[in-house]
């Protein structure tokens, strides 16, 4: 009888310890999950100066928004061989659409410190053929007010600026990615009475 006594006691005891770690793991997942929402708009730009600014004067997203700007925000940093390798895709996609109303910034948010100087960070602009704005956020302001993770990481925003798509890794012209977010860009340019060409 003390023998069964015994092993309900450590059964009990087993299944309470089961039930809390349980209830933690799911607990942590929630928190983790927090953690990593996405804002449903896309944040006011967190770069004022004019250093931190390539192609273009500092820019607010108020200001883009106000000029009925459809928004693709394209996170990045230069060693990252998925981000250049999309930008041949992103080059035509801004070369077809620019004059409908895409507004495509660039964020350069570095991972090594090399990425963090300026002038390295202007010559690769150049070598990739950017002529869109690049907001330099060796901070990472940008990155957490987004709530970013990855680069490259991409985020297509409405005349409201709310965030209706977006999309992680590299990108090429006619992959599933790519042609998603071009029908939602054509969606949103079509709403705004732009004609598309």
């Amino acid at each position: 009888m003390k023998n069964k006594m015994k092993w309900f006691a450590f059964v009990s005891a087993l299944l309470f310890s089961a039930a809390v770690i349980s209830n933690s793991s799911i607990s942590n997942q929630e928190n983790n999950q927090q953690s990593h929402k996405k804002p449903q708009n896309l944040p006011e730009f967190t770069h004022h100066q004019t250093d931190s600014w390539i192609n273009s004067k500092p820019l607010t997203v108020e200001a883009l928004l106000n000029e009925d700007k459809v928004i693709l925000i394209d996170m990045w940093t230069f060693d990252c061989w998925n981000c250049y390798r999309s930008f041949p895709w992103l080059n035509a996609l801004e070369k077809k659409y620019q004059q409908q109303g895409l507004q495509i910034i660039g964020v350069h948010t570095p991972e090594f410190d090399h990425e963090k100087i300026r002038s390295n960070i202007e010559k690769k602009v150049k070598e990739f053929k950017l002529h869109h704005p690049v907001m330099i956020d060796n901070d990472f302001s940008y990155w957490r007010a987004l709530n970013n993770r990855y680069w490259p990481s991409y985020y297509l925003v409405n005349q409201q600026g709310k965030i209706v798509y977006s999309h992680v890794g590299e990108t090429h012209q006619g992959d599933p990615k790519a042609k998603n977010l071009e029908r939602k860009l054509q969606t949103l340019l079509g709403e705004a009475g732009k004609p598309l060409i």
